[in-house]
């Protein structure tokens, strides 16, 4: 027994004690590993990352596609009164810093926030009582909250190259914005979609490797050469069976040798092996796992031309349940957050909201609702623009005047 051998080092208890020796720290560490036990890939963020997002063609084009949508949705500012056609807040956002624009800092904003479940936006400069000057996405990865007694974040840090800068969080705005989705275990951390998708990633980047391993072979399936000596000598002795597979490796393996025709001397006869149903099921799983990534991220599988799903009677319907799920609950919980935020540093109330009359996927929603509150005759002009979603008029205003002045 392998304990036993460790036990017979064991010293004697009336042994001399022996001369400490400098030894690693690491040496007293085993790793024990189970027979046919499941092997994940870690469920850090960096790893996530690589393997979900820029290793696997789903998870890239599930992000790409939500960040994408939601950075270009067109927003309004306004308060309880009026809609701003001007404003420092939408100038700011315009033109944030002077790498990005507007579709750039927010297509990384939710990028951090789909890949890790949390966004942290930083506001650079300005006065007291001023909008600040610049903001910044900075990298989820490197950034760390730091709880103080009460559990409340007192501050953040932000580590790069060995190196850490704190952001203090006390009176007055915050200098750094934490967006986070929900996480039902942790009080400071989001939970990202790539993480409820971890183990579908895994399938699906295995099921890959599995299919280039299979082209490597030409497309084949491996065989067995069977020996059978003559005299009823049935194994190769231990030169011919080294001779056998060096010449096997040297000349009948890879993709250059694929189709080269093999030649077997007296007593051997290659087996050719058909593909087992269990490998004919590797394409479904993989278009299973690739639909469970894309149901995580909340984009129809319609979308990324998956085989296999009909969820949606069309292409149509599957987009406008795209965005109408996906991209407008996640752009309106991040653009609030944001106004709320800024509106910190100004000491006013705005709200700044998705603007459905602009978004082409939902036009006929749109068309159908102006039509049914229009002909609503028992409600009021307030009422009908507070259904809508416009903001209430001035006294004296029309309906034309306001539009003039949007």
């Amino acid at each position: 027994m392998i304990l036993d051998f460790f036990r017979q080092g064991a010293a004697a208890p009336d042994a001399p004690v022996p001369p400490e020796q400098k030894a690693s720290a690491t040496g007293p560490v085993m790793a024990w590993h189970g027979v046919g036990r499941v092997v994940w890939s870690p469920r850090d963020a960096v790893t996530l990352t690589k393997t979900g997002f820029a290793g696997n063609p789903v998870g890239f084009r599930c992000v790409k596609m939500v960040a994408e949508a939601a950075a270009a949705m067109p927003l309004v500012l306004q308060d309880r009164s009026e809609r701003y056609a001007e404003h420092g807040l939408l100038g700011l956002i315009a033109r944030p810093n002077p790498a990005q624009g507007r579709a750039e800092l927010f297509e990384a904003l939710f990028g951090q926030l789909l890949l890790t479940g949390n966004a942290y936006l930083e506001a650079v400069g300005g006065a007291e009582g001023r909008l600040p000057l610049e903001l910044h996405v900075l990298r989820s990865d490197r950034m760390s909250v730091v709880p103080g007694r009460d559990g409340w974040p007192v501050g953040y840090e932000y580590a790069v190259g060995g190196r850490k800068h704190r952001f203090e969080v006390g009176e007055g705005p915050a200098p750094v914005c934490h967006l986070k989705s929900f996480h039902p275990q942790d009080d400071h951390y989001g939970l990202s979609p790539l993480q409820a998708a971890a183990q579908a990633v895994d399938v699906h980047n295995a099921a890959a490797r599995w299919s280039k391993a299979l082209l490597d072979n030409a497309a084949r399936p491996s065989g067995a050469i069977v020996y059978r000596g003559a005299e009823g000598q049935g194994s190769l002795s231990h030169d011919q069976y080294d001779r056998l597979v060096s010449e096997m490796e040297a000349h009948h393996q890879g993709a250059r040798n694929a189709g080269r025709p093999m030649l077997l001397e007296g007593g051997l006869d290659w087996k050719p092996m058909g593909f087992s149903p269990s490998d004919m099921e590797f394409q479904k799983t993989k278009e299973s796992a690739a639909r469970e990534i894309a149901l995580a991220f909340g984009v129809p599988p319609m979308l990324l031309g998956i085989p296999g799903d009909a969820t949606y009677a069309n292409y149509q319907e599957a987009n406008r349940a795209f965005y109408r799920l996906t991209v407008l609950p996640l752009t309106a919980r991040v653009a609030a957050r944001v106004a709320e935020w800024l509106g910190q540093f100004t000491g006013e109330s705005l709200e700044l909201v998705p603007d459905l009359d602009r978004v082409p996927a939902l036009a006929a929603e749109r068309d159908a609702q102006w039509r049914r509150v229009a002909d609503a005759d028992f409600l009021t002009g307030a009422e009908k623009r507070a259904l809508l979603g416009l903001p209430a008029l001035a006294d004296g205003e029309s309906g034309a005047e306001a539009a003039d002045a949007r």
